[in-house]
């Protein structure tokens, strides 16, 4: 499993409904696209959750290839037209979980990012607390999906929870989710181990 990332910051006085108007009548095309676990099309608002407007879908591939194929694709480059292009952030996928409103529709993401300790620290127990704590993140109510992922270039995880309202109790950056594409969604179940 891997992740992958792009924010798209937007002028202050960008009209967001642009982006709401770019999902609603593209986001279907990933729907079935061959080797994607999940697309969350993650969006915020300045003024409601952030200080920045920003499109930043968050993707969870089966596969690199897949992962690859996308990025040198069709799909990407509209993106690169629309926007420029923007610096993509990519972690290995370590756990992802299904929560009880796995059946929802996700309306807000929820993404933290964990600095690892020093190199004292030993990876495996520091990544196994990492997976715990997402298995738990799973396992609340009104959870979709957690995922937890790697960077092993910045040492550092990033977790991402997916919920099926608008107010989740959670710490970290808070994302509407205007559409979600998961057409191999099963295929992530679990993750590494």
């Amino acid at each position: 499993m891997y992740a992958m990332q792009y924010e798209i910051t937007l002028p202050a006085d960008y009209d967001m409904g642009i982006v709401r108007e770019r999902v609603a009548t593209r986001g279907h095309l990933l729907d079935g696209l061959p080797g994607l676990g999940l697309k969350a099309y993650l969006m915020r608002e300045r003024g409601t959750h952030s200080l920045v407007n920003q499109y930043a879908p968050f993707y969870l591939w089966t596969a690199p290839d897949a992962m690859a194929a996308f990025l040198l694709g069709p799909g990407f480059q509209g993106v690169v037209d629309d926007f420029g292009r923007p610096e993509v952030r990519h972690w290995t996928g370590l756990v992802c979980e299904e929560g009880p409103a796995t059946g929802a529709t996700p309306r807000t993401a929820v993404r933290r990012r964990q600095r690892i300790p020093g190199a004292a620290a030993s990876l495996a127990a520091v990544s196994e607390e990492a997976a715990k704590e997402t298995r738990r993140l799973a396992g609340l109510d009104a959870v979709v999906c957690a995922a937890l992922a790697l960077d092993p270039r910045s040492w550092e995880f990033v977790h991402l929870t997916l919920w099926d309202h608008d107010s989740p109790d959670a710490p970290g950056e808070r994302f509407e989710v205007l559409h979600m594409s998961a057409p191999h969604r099963a295929e992530l179940a679990g993750g590494a181990r």
